[in-house]
């Protein structure tokens, strides 16, 4: 079993009170991705909740980034914890957004401290898919350059 699919399995497997539509069996449940609601910002950037509401606690969700995003310098309040699904993302350190990137495919892992300034990119052709933990209430803080 690959590590992603492995991956997708245990965390179908952990998810309690999914806002999915679920499959009961005993007292396992499991979320069907083609059942996730996505929410879609502005930015493009899709959210499917898994469990805990994003903007009030910590969460797990699937996030989908369109191919080509860049997202602006900026940080969050909660430490970050991924998988990617699908696609190829590059997350650089904001004090050197232009720096080697790794690019990092289905099954690699990523964490990203709370108060860390970065920069994510979905650098496929094709969309980028995550699972991602937030240890805390989802924000993003852009960072601004002091242009003096």
């Amino acid at each position: 079993m690959k590590i992603g699919k492995m991956f997708q399995a245990i965390a179908a497997a952990i998810v309690l009170g999914s806002t999915a539509s679920e499959v009961v069996a005993s007292e396992i449940r499991l979320s069907i991705q083609q059942a996730l609601s996505w929410e879609t910002t502005v930015e493009g950037v899709a959210f499917a909740p898994l469990k805990g509401n994003r903007f009030k606690e910590s969460y797990m969700a699937m996030v989908r980034l369109p191919a080509g995003l860049v997202s602006p310098v900026h940080m969050k309040s909660a430490g970050m914890y991924g998988l990617v699904v699908s696609g190829q993302m590059v997350h650089l350190s904001g004090s050197a957004p232009d720096g080697a990137e790794t690019v990092l495919g289905a099954g690699d892992y990523y964490e990203i401290p709370a108060g860390v300034a970065h920069v994510s990119k979905c650098v496929s052709a094709v969309e980028c898919v995550t699972f991602l933990y937030q240890d805390g209430p989802f924000d993003f803080l852009p960072i601004v350059e002091d242009r003096k």
